[in-house]
């Protein structure tokens, strides 16, 4: 057996995802039980932009011994996070914090979870060469950038994997394959390979069609027009940081890349690993269930708990050719690879298990619909 196979049988990860063969069943990384985690300071993650999902990763990560630092955009915010153990620095796109390069330097793990902003594009990446500079002599060994599903486009309700081109048609999904490529560049530059969650839409606790239900307020212009759509993919928060544990934890230590500097094909392979490797993972979950049917089932699980709430406000008038516009299949989008390669089982395979979990969470739909 030559060297080159060894190294390629022990990091499938290291492959371009079209070269791929479809992983044998004994080979499968399943998410370790929390207990077996490794309790290390050594693990520090840095996130850009400590949002919904970004702050319950932070919390689980926190109870198995990382350090977590990373961003946010408010005063507010920044407290209520470093009250809960986390090293924050306040974003500016125009003035990154001088303190934020020290603890990029120190990070051994970068999740990047901030949006682009129209005319701007990602905030972060205007400022390429401080990251640079604050990463290539650092720690980093894992990089992860949070995209969308809407970089696809409307694909006439076909099946979509992470192989069918992307053809985004608002401006907010061009930028988001935009900052795909940026934060990829960047990650290639460092010398790994960088992965790319695109997620579907997110719900979770606190953020669902249950809580739009309790907030008792009409549903927003954007709300309206989704209503006929054939198709939405989702998934649920839990679900989204089980795939980012999993994608965490099974990562390929940069040895593998140091054993290939050693070998005669040593420029051979780090062309490929530096351009043509990316992971790409849909993280959504089995049900790409319409809109309207997702609200009617959590109206009726809120109607079943709570039959005395008046309800009326929630009946859906028609935007202006909102119906004309949205009845269309978009796209049904595959989470295969996030199963086989992520070793991912979902927590929340569907849009009814998951509202039935945050309604069982709440008590009094008054004070829990934030």
């Amino acid at each position: 057996m030559e060297i080159g196979e060894v190294l390629v049988r022990a990091s499938s990860s290291s492959i371009p995802l079209h070269h791929r063969n479809p992983v044998p069943s004994h080979f499968h990384v399943h998410l370790p039980k929390a207990s077996s985690f490794p309790l290390s300071s050594e693990n520090r993650i840095f996130i850009l932009g400590i949002g919904f999902v970004a702050q319950s990763l932070a919390l689980k990560l926190q109870n198995h011994g990382w350090v977590v630092s990373g961003t946010c955009t408010s005063h507010v915010k920044k407290k209520k996070l470093e009250g809960m153990g986390f090293q924050v620095c306040l974003f500016d796109a125009n003035y990154p914090q001088p303190s934020m390069r020290s603890l990029l330097k120190d990070c051994t793990h970068l999740l990047v979870s901030i949006p682009p902003v129209a005319g701007i594009g990602d905030p972060m990446l205007q400022h390429e060469e401080l990251l640079r500079s604050s990463l290539v002599d650092g720690n980093l060994q894992w990089l992860c950038y949070l995209s969308s599903t809407s970089v696809y486009g409307d694909c006439g309700g076909e099946l979509v994997d992470e192989d069918y081109p992307t053809n985004p048609k608002s401006e907010s999904a061009k930028l988001r394959l935009a900052s795909e490529e940026g934060w990829s560049n960047l990650a290639h530059h460092l010398g790994f390979s960088p992965q790319v969650f695109r997620l579907g839409g997110i719900y979770g606790p606190g953020r669902s069609a249950i809580n739009t239900i309790l907030k008792q307020e009409p549903l927003s212009e954007g709300q309206k027009m989704r209503k006929y759509r054939k198709y939405t993919s989702r998934v649920h928060v839990d679900d989204i940081c089980q795939a980012l544990m999993s994608a965490i934890y099974t990562t390929p230590p940069r040895l593998v890349l140091s054993v290939i500097n050693f070998l005669n094909y040593a420029k051979f392979c780090k062309i490929l690993w530096h351009f043509t490797c990316r992971e790409v993972y849909n993280i959504v979950d089995d049900d790409p269930a319409p809109r309207e049917e997702v609200f009617e089932y959590a109206r009726k699980l809120v109607l079943k708990k709570w039959p005395g709430l008046n309800l009326e406000h929630l009946e859906l008038e028609e935007s202006s050719g909102a119906k004309m516009r949205n009845q269309r299949g978009e796209k049904r989008v595959s989470n295969t690879r996030m199963k086989k390669e992520l070793g991912v089982q979902l927590l929340y395979p569907d849009y009814k298990s998951g509202l039935q979990s945050i309604i069982d969470q709440i008590e009094n739909p008054f004070f829990q619909c934030s």
